[in-house]
């Protein structure tokens, strides 16, 4: 099985923790050279001394807050024009905060919409000329399993993650002539900085302490556990190689088998 991505570029976005950061060590270390993109340019440094550089990478990284589609539409193209095409791109941005969608503000819809479908959006099309090029392109959504079943108290992140899934669907039949993939990868609960937040949050606004919380999440999971970003990280890889080639327009949950749904 082919998964050597020794000469690919990859751009792999909120990389400098959880499981952005696990993706882009894990694309490392199949021979990608890595671009790195967060806000936090002291963490960015840091990461990036962290990966695999044993077929002579030279990973760099790219400071951005993706509030600012703009602006980083401009960066990416400037990456380009001074390194050449990306083949990889990973879309991973931190979900919206929680809570109920009947009390969601309308500014919270209007912004995770451009922090991820616009954002997406700006990315592929500044790629996508490059990947058609080279006959090779890879672009994979970090998600949710809330696109096949809505998750409770995650009102605005269920209605943006569903119209993500739908563009990326769209997006993979027309860019397939071309030797380009479009895949999303739905983690389920995992040990991350947002699950902790979710949870404090929760125990919070409920008064139930965030260890009850814990364990009536754990009782959903037929796993038995919390995902590790690194499960999560395996799968995009994956999809990232040439192995998955044929893989195209597809959702894949990486859940421990929580999603009640096929």
């Amino acid at each position: 099985m082919n998964l050597n991505l020794k000469g690919k570029r990859a751009l792999v976005c909120g990389s400098t923790q959880g499981i952005g950061k696990a993706a882009a060590i894990e694309l490392a270390s199949l021979g990608a050279e890595i671009i790195l993109a967060a806000r936090n340019e002291e963490q960015l440094k840091k990461t990036s001394t962290e990966l695999d550089a044993s077929n002579n990478q030279k990973h760099s990284y790219i400071s951005i807050d993706f509030n600012n589609p703009q602006l980083l539409q401009e960066l990416v193209q400037k990456e380009i024009t001074a390194h050449g095409n990306i083949h990889v791109l990973v879309n991973n941005t931190g979900g919206p905060a929680a809570g109920p969608i009947v009390s969601a503000k309308t500014e919270e819809f209007t912004n995770a919409f451009n922090q991820h479908l616009i954002c997406n959006h700006i990315l592929v099309q500044a790629l996508v000329e490059g990947m058609k090029k080279d006959n090779y392109g890879r672009i994979i959504n970090v998600i949710s399993t809330s696109v096949k079943l809505p998750l409770k108290g995650l009102g605005v992140s269920n209605t943006i993650r569903a119209a993500v899934a739908n563009w990326s669907k769209t997006l993979s039949i027309e860019l397939a002539p071309f030797g380009i993939t479009v895949n999303n990868v739905l983690p389920g609960a995992t040990n991350t900085i947002r699950l902790t937040s979710i949870i404090e949050n929760k125990s919070k606004r409920t008064g139930i302490s965030e260890e009850e919380i814990k364990q009536e999440m754990l009782q959903e999971i037929p796993a038995g556990r919390f995902a590790d970003a690194s499960e999560i990280a395996n799968a995009i890889a994956f999809l990232a190689s040439p192995a998955a080639a044929y893989i195209n327009g597809i959702n894949v949950p990486v859940d421990g088998g929580r999603t009640g749904c096929l």
